[in-house]
């Protein structure tokens, strides 16, 4: 083993909260709320997140009892 050539395990360099507002709480079309898995999916899936670890699974809430909103 060469000890020059020891990669060092390194730590996020930031941590960021994102808070999404005003997302529906069913998929379109459906009776199926949201969940963390989709919102994972999506957040992969556009192009402005491409350098974004996601560290922790996010939180979908609906707004209140009787909306049809949620916040991630």
């Amino acid at each position: 083993m060469d000890p020059n050539n020891i990669q060092e395990a390194c730590f996020p360099q930031s941590k960021s909260y994102l808070k999404i507002l005003d997302i529906p709480y069913l998929l379109k079309g459906t009776n199926i709320p949201i969940d963390s898995s989709i919102i994972k999916s999506i957040i992969k899936a556009t192009h402005i997140f491409n350098n974004i670890k996601i560290a922790f699974k996010s939180h979908v809430v609906k707004v209140s009892p009787k909306s049809d909103m949620a916040i991630i």
